[in-house]
């Protein structure tokens, strides 16, 4: 059954075709990306990349993250990546490498009328700063990682709906978005708990969209098929 999410579903990736694809065929209604996805897509002119893209999507949101290591830094980036686009979330990271906190870097930014996409958020309390940062200043997106949040062992929903009423305590041009789902049910858990976005790789986009809604009976047998053709193709005997 091929099902569309209420919840807005993200592509996460750095291939520029498959953004295209996924943005122009309705798969994903925006896109997000980050350094260590473009540099795996083999990218090395990251502004020819970002307004190659741009040019061909131009109405629907696309997240471009800064990527230094300084405030002052990234303050400058953010600014001339904004530039290049009126659909642009500029992604700030919650803090710096140094750990040092991008709070007022964030409230700087967002009063300015940049849009941004606040990202590697994994605790309640910087969500509790970031949407202190982010209230009354432009559309914004908060980006918490609650796929890295389960990879530890923590049930993420509780984590989230914290995150939620922070998000709507600041109104409604502050969205959470749920970032690193491992499985397509996150899809689902995201959309009942009224998060308003989801990322997801191209890979998990297709596995929601076939298997949504897929008979369990019809799954089982044809996974009892896979390890038979499987085990022929090996030519085991016993």
């Amino acid at each position: 059954m091929n099902q569309t999410p209420k919840v807005k579903l993200f592509v996460d990736t750095g291939d520029m075709a498959t953004i295209i694809d996924h943005l122009h065929s309705g798969k994903a209604e925006g896109a997000t990306t980050n350094p260590t996805l473009m540099h795996k897509a083999g990218i090395t002119d990251y502004k020819g990349y970002a307004c190659e893209l741009l040019k061909e999507i131009t109405d629907k949101p696309i997240s471009l993250e800064v990527f230094a290591d300084q405030h002052n830094e990234m303050e400058r980036q953010a600014r001339l990546i904004n530039s290049w686009g009126k659909n642009v979330y500029v992604k700030i990271p919650v803090m710096d490498p140094s750990g040092n906190d991008s709070y007022e870097l964030i409230r700087r930014l967002s009063q300015d009328g940049i849009k941004l996409n606040v990202t590697a958020i994994m605790l309640p309390s910087q969500v509790a700063e970031v949407t202190a940062a982010l209230k009354n200043g432009a559309p914004s997106i908060v980006s918490v990682f609650a796929g890295r949040v389960a990879d530890t062992s923590v049930d993420p929903i509780p984590l989230m709906q914290k995150c939620l009423t922070f998000c709507q305590d600041a109104g409604p041009d502050v969205e959470l978005l749920w970032a690193s789902p491992r499985e397509t049910l996150n899809i689902t858990q995201a959309e009942e708990m009224g998060c308003q976005i989801i990322t997801a790789t191209p890979d998990l986009i297709k596995k929601y969209r076939d298997l949504y809604g897929k008979d369990l009976h019809q799954f089982s047998l044809e996974t009892v098929q896979m390890f038979d053709g499987d085990a022929k193709a090996a030519g085991f005997q016993l």
